[in-house]
């Protein structure tokens, strides 16, 4: 997804923030990243020193885990089993109208932050 999608659309000279999700640390990842964005990607084993975490631009911070823990917990858990068909419900709730407006949320917040170079920026 990254090579295909993502990347192609990302302008020259962009700094690409990793997470740190041991699936995303890969030798394999880090091999694409150091080839597509050489000296500028932050994250494990990058050569930048950068804090790997912005919860602000990602869309997963931003939106989903709350949606999920609002509408998980709008109504009792009586155990595990419980809990995890709960989980799956909100994230199938999800519309195809929710994606689209989350992507438009993305991109007002990569505008602010192509806008200020980067700087210290505050969402809400």
């Amino acid at each position: 997804m990254l090579q295909l999608h993502a990347v192609p659309q990302f302008p020259e000279g962009v700094i690409f923030q990793q997470d740190g999700a041991l699936p995303h640390n890969g030798n394999i990842v880090r091999e694409f990243l150091y080839t597509a964005f050489p000296h500028r990607w932050i994250g494990s084993g990058s050569v930048m020193a950068w804090p790997p975490r912005s919860p602000g631009i990602t869309p997963l911070d931003f939106y989903l885990w709350g949606y999920v823990k609002q509408h998980v917990y709008s109504e009792r858990i009586d155990d595990i089993n419980h809990l995890k068909q709960r989980i799956t419900d909100v994230i199938h709730s999800v519309t195809p109208g929710v994606h689209t407006r989350v992507w438009e949320e993305l991109d007002y917040r990569l505008d602010v932050c192509r806008a200020t170079n980067g700087a210290h920026i505050e969402l809400c």
